[in-house]
């Protein structure tokens, strides 16, 4: 956005006519208003600036892969670490790099991980623990959104572990834990409904947990529920309607993001039901993998409008003070 300041200074250096100052300013303005509207008119993924970033992250990489064929062990792992935090005080906190961010964060956690031999095999909860107290503190000292990812995934094992509880035989724990980093999310993006800061980008990444979360315990806990009341319902149209609620769930909240763990949920329900309905067509599966196609292609591309048209209605109700505008508009279509 060109300022009226920047002008000011062509017009010193004489690169413009005094009396053209304020008539370019304003023709520039409504130009402006019009970027920064399309650009807030979109769930915002501020990963890449630019190609650089990719190549940033690419050298990310082939360190961690270097590192990791260097013969250290235990506590010799942590000198990586430094000096991924150090490269992070650079790239992270001064130049604002999201992308390199993320692969810097993901290999501090790696070689963190490899200090304190932590697996999956052998989890604890103090090395759980310390990879979400990391995750904390990278958010806290950089406010990469992406951070908190890994933090909230780090305490829902570690409230899976404690409990010990046999989530594999319960899996509607895994939805209960799912509606709590939701929760959470919600609350960044009540605080962001224009969805303009970083709180909007880190409740962005906890959508992504908290949606896998609560499909995979929901479904699951349907499909293997021992009660019978439960096996007489027709179970493929329960799943359909149960993914019909949690689209129109994120059509409210304006979040696409959660609907990306949904696919291959919908696709099992809607070959299980069609094959019933018509028998086992060889085809069948083709068939749905075109029609969710031009689903997931309508629907990203007039969002906003099916929005406003099923949610117009709640516009300056309470509920739409904690949602992004419902009478937005995509202002490219």
């Amino acid at each position: 956005m060109i300022s009226r300041q920047q002008l000011q200074q062509a017009v010193e250096q004489q690169l413009l006519q005094a009396d053209q100052l304020e008539p370019l300013y304003q023709f520039l303005r409504p130009l402006d208003d019009v970027s920064e509207i399309a650009d807030q008119s979109e769930e915002p993924l501020k990963f890449i600036r630019s190609f650089g970033d990719v190549f940033i992250t690419l050298g990310i990489v082939l360190l961690v892969f270097a590192i990791n064929m260097a013969q250290l062990s235990g506590y010799q792992y942590l000198i990586p670490v430094a000096g991924f935090v150090l490269i992070s005080e650079w790239l992270v906190r001064v130049r604002k790099l999201a992308l390199p961010g993320i692969a810097l964060l993901l290999a501090t956690l790696y070689f963190i991980n490899k200090a304190i031999a932590f697996d999956h095999q052998h989890a604890t909860t103090l090395g759980l623990a310390i990879l979400s107290f990391a995750s904390l503190l990278y958010y806290l000292r950089y406010r990469m959104p992406f951070s908190l990812l890994p933090f909230a995934a780090g305490l829902v094992a570690i409230v899976i572990l404690q409990s010990g509880l046999k989530v594999l035989e319960n899996p509607i724990i895994f939805a209960g834990l799912g509606l709590a980093v939701f929760v959470l999310a919600m609350v960044f993006d009540m605080l962001d409904t224009k969805r303009v800061s970083q709180l909007s980008d880190s409740a962005f990444w906890l959508h992504l947990l908290a949606a896998p979360l609560i499909v995979h315990g929901t479904m699951f806990s349907m499909i293997t529920s021992p009660h019978e009341w439960i096996q007489s319902i027709n179970m493929e149209t329960i799943i359909l309607l149960f993914f019909t609620f949690f689209f129109l769930l994120a059509l409210l909240i304006d979040r696409r993001a959660m609907l990306i763990s949904t696919q291959l949920y919908i696709l099992y329900a809607a070959t299980q039901l069609l094959q019933h309905q018509f028998g086992n067509s060889q085809n069948i599966v083709m068939y749905i993998l075109l029609g969710l196609g031009f689903f997931v292609i309508f629907f990203g591309t007039y969002w906003y409008l099916a929005r406003r048209l099923i949610f117009g209605f709640l516009a300056g109700t309470a509920l739409s003070r904690f949602v992004p505008d419902l009478k937005q508009c995509d202002t490219r279509h």
